[in-house]
């Protein structure tokens, strides 16, 4: 029964960093979306000056999110170690999510908005699926030993690990 326990605690806690992973990402594709839009049609910049803008600040809210809720449990090698490494999984993300849309358009022959969109949202989740893994591996190690026993506040939210 030990075991069945162990594998339950550790799916919980894998949950939790999934759901965490979630919001700090939706944060951040809300923020590309809307400073896009304000810089480049609210302040007339660029459309690649808006894009890179909006882009910095997401990855900057993303960082700060995971380092400090989503994977504040884990460990990791300093601020600078962590940000380059986060820089780097999250331009091969990147590069994932754009190698969809260009197979879509330069493999496949697609000019369709709609399909377009679709190879888009698949390269999103197939980037997603990537930094999660990749966080996890190479920026914010797991804790020696077994996964922390958490505590958790009336919202869900984890206390601090005993």
């Amino acid at each position: 029964m030990k075991s069945a326990r162990d594998l339950y605690d550790r799916g919980r806690h894998l949950i939790r960093e999934i759901a965490k992973f979630g919001v700090v990402g939706g944060c951040g594709f809300v923020i590309t979306e809307v400073g896009f839009n304000l810089f480049h049609f609210d302040l007339k910049l660029g459309l690649l000056t808006s894009n890179a803008i909006a882009t910095v600040v997401a990855a900057v809210v993303t960082f700060l999110g995971n380092k400090y809720w989503t994977f504040r449990h884990r460990t990791g090698h300093g601020t600078r170690r962590e940000t380059v490494v986060f820089i780097a999984m999250n331009a091969v993300g990147l590069l994932i999510q754009y190698g969809c849309t260009w197979i879509a358009v330069n493999a496949f022959g697609t000019h369709d908005q709609v399909m377009i969109n679709v190879a888009e949202l698949i390269g999103i989740g197939l980037g997603t699926v990537f930094r999660f893994w990749s966080y996890r591996k190479w920026v914010w190690h797991a804790p020696a030993g077994p996964p922390p026993i958490e505590e958790t506040s009336p919202y869900g939210d984890l206390v601090h690990p005993r």
